[in-house]
């Protein structure tokens, strides 16, 4: 299905695929103590807000998704490469250049950086590659 030129049921399964991603990261493989310490959120501040907005948690995903089917379709860059590539490069100076405003502005510290520059270049770029790839 597409909708405005772009294939709908890649971009959820794009939007699924970071989804998935960023769990395996963020619940499994860094712990709730290691990722307090790397973004300076305190225990206190978890406890004030509990799982209230983790409905909210598919947005990011799902805009993710839909930009990166935009930068796509711009550079005429279809195919899996095609994807791939843009992704990464939407990863680099979009995500994590956005991302590095928690790290000057805020409380992340240098440890969370490369962790955070691995999180985008592997959930992007996977979703790019669906997006990308899906004729």
């Amino acid at each position: 299905m597409r909708v405005m030129g772009h294939n709908a049921l890649a971009i959820i399964v794009a939007a699924i695929v970071i989804y998935a991603i960023e769990f395996v990261i963020f619940a499994m493989l860094i712990s709730g103590e290691q990722y307090m310490s790397f973004t300076g959120f305190t225990q206190a501040q978890a406890e004030a807000i509990g799982q209230s907005r983790m409905p909210f948690g598919i947005i990011m995903p799902v805009l993710t998704a839909i930009g990166l089917s935009l930068a796509i379709k711009w550079r005429n860059a279809p195919g899996l490469m095609g994807g791939v590539t843009t992704a990464l490069l939407m990863a680099v100076f979009f995500g994590f250049g956005t991302s590095l405003y928690g790290y000057v502005y805020g409380a992340h510290t240098e440890a969370y950086l490369p962790v955070n520059l691995a999180h985008f270049l592997v959930c992007w770029g996977a979703a790019g590659a669906v997006i990308g790839a899906w004729k």
